[in-house]
């Protein structure tokens, strides 16, 4: 994911001529739904910040790709399920309570028809910048970006889709799903008992308003048959 980035990079800075004409650019605002696939917790139901820029380059009128970063957070969330106390006489509740905040960076092709309805799949690489996680209402302290137990890297595959409000204000509803495990984690009943192993992986849902600006009209294909010296 990394050389896809840098490549796309790469690509659009060899585009001098068409650059300033054609791309568009987005502020992001919006709010994650998610949840962690094999915690043992389930519902979307830890809610957090999606946030962040890009740029959207269209191909022609109905193609194109964009580039995003983003600072997006994910989790998992539980409240109390239960009252009763270990053999130690620690409280127990069954509540759960993970953040895992990441900055993400999507590629992402798209597909536009009648310049309303625009549809798009992609990938994305997302750093963890920051976790805190709690059982029983208790910090797990030794949960931390550097010594883990969650990857610092995940991989996440995109479905995108996008509404045009009004003028240059997008509705935009996005899944995505870690391609890679996030962690592997072995469960144990209130008795200290082994239950499972499991392998935990990002579920999120997406729910943003996408400002689109410097939207000059313009694609690439027109911008080069128009101007038949700018470098392919």
């Amino acid at each position: 994911m990394k050389r896809i980035v840098l490549l796309t990079v790469v690509v659009l800075l060899l585009m001098p001529g068409a650059r300033a004409q054609v791309f568009k650019g987005m502020l992001i605002g919006g709010f994650n739904l998610t949840q962690v696939d094999g915690d043992e917790v389930y519902g979307f139901d830890r809610i957090g910040a999606n946030i962040g820029a890009g740029v959207f380059v269209p191909v022609d009128k109905n193609w194109g790709f964009s580039m995003e970063t983003l600072f997006t957070m994910k989790g998992s969330y539980q409240g109390d399920q239960y009252l009763t106390t270990d053999s130690a006489g620690n409280r127990l509740t069954g509540a759960y309570d993970l953040r895992l905040n990441y900055v993400e960076i999507p590629l992402l092709a798209h597909y536009t028809d009648r310049d309303r309805l625009t549809v798009g799949v992609g990938l994305s690489y997302a750093r963890l910048v920051g976790v805190t996680e709690k059982e029983h209402g208790k910090l797990i302290s030794s949960t931390t970006v550097k010594d883990g137990p969650y990857k610092t890297s995940d991989y996440s595959v995109l479905a995108d889709l996008r509404l045009k409000l009004y003028k240059s204000i997008l509705l935009n509803v996005r899944y995505s799903y870690s391609l890679a495990k996030i962690r592997t984690r072995d469960f144990y009943n209130i008795h200290g008992e082994f239950l499972r192993t499991r392998e935990q992986y990002n579920n999120t849902i997406s729910v943003r308003f996408i400002w689109m600006f410097n939207d000059l009209g313009l694609t690439l294909s027109n911008v080069k048959k128009a101007n038949p010296a700018i470098e392919n």
